[in-house]
């Protein structure tokens, strides 16, 4: 393998484990208001901003998702469990 192929799968992978450390804080944030209906969206930004606010990885992680998903999939992919479109049901419940 070569470095750039293997640059270009580190990267995805970093950027992953941020979309669910994400996920994650989202759906905390979720269920500290009582699991109440309609704010996902609202949730799923206070996480990423959370999450990427210290981080070495975030101009890393707006590159490659912030670029390549419009809002209206962002805002699509933000159920209450908080799954992205390549996420399973079991990882949204995971903490």
């Amino acid at each position: 393998m070569d470095n750039d192929t293997r640059r270009k799968k580190q990267q995805a992978l970093m950027t992953e484990l941020l979309e669910r450390k994400i996920r994650l804080h989202a759906q905390h944030l979720y269920d500290q208001r009582g699991q109440t209906e309609g704010r996902a969206l609202q949730d799923w930004v206070e996480a990423e901003s959370q999450v990427l606010e210290n981080s070495i990885l975030a101009p890393l992680y707006r590159k490659t998702r912030g670029e390549s998903r419009p809002a209206e999939q962002v805002e699509e992919s933000n159920n209450p469990q908080f799954a992205t479109p390549d996420s399973s049901a079991s990882e949204a419940g995971a903490s």
